[in-house]
């Protein structure tokens, strides 16, 4: 068995695994109050959850997947690819046994901020401080904490005007 088809499917376990850890953690933020509302059933919950998230990566996620590979990891480090296999893979299973465990301790985690740190460790490993891209990753920080403010702003602006 060659390297690359032994790596191709670690990727493809692991990468089945987080989608696993995500759907656990998340899918209750957003179908928790249908179901505990009896609007609908949980298995339609996770019918409708399976449906928008497959939407939501085949439509959006590829911008997503390119911050996560190309944004937070300098290029230089990427270029040797068995550091870049190695790295990608090792970032992916430790971010997924951290969303496993804090779902399975029922912590409110971010699967993004999850994925988002293990590229940060890998990078510092790989190629030091120096390897991480700053300049892109404070964005990225920085869409955490505006975008929630936002989200706040525009709810309570439309509450009060009833």
């Amino acid at each position: 068995m060659s390297t690359e088809y032994i790596i191709l499917t670690a990727g493809f376990v692991f990468g089945f695994y987080m989608a696993w850890n995500i759907g656990a953690n998340d899918v209750a933020n957003s179908m928790a109050s249908s179901v505990g509302a009896k609007a609908i059933t949980v298995r339609q919950a996770v019918l409708i959850a399976s449906i928008l998230n497959l939407i939501g990566a085949a439509f959006i996620g590829s911008h997503v997947t390119d911050t996560i590979r190309k944004g937070i990891v300098s290029n230089e480090i990427l270029n040797d690819p068995h550091i870049a296999f190695v790295g990608a893979l090792a970032a992916l299973l430790s971010a997924a046994l951290w969303v496993s465990f804090a779902t399975w301790k029922s912590m409110p985690i971010s699967t993004t901020h999850s994925i988002v740190g293990a590229m940060i460790g890998f990078g510092i490993i790989a190629g030091g401080f120096k390897a991480i891209l700053w300049g892109k990753l404070t964005s990225v920080i920085l869409s955490w904490i505006i975008s929630p403010r936002f989200k706040y702003h525009y709810f309570i602006c439309n509450v009060q005007h009833y």
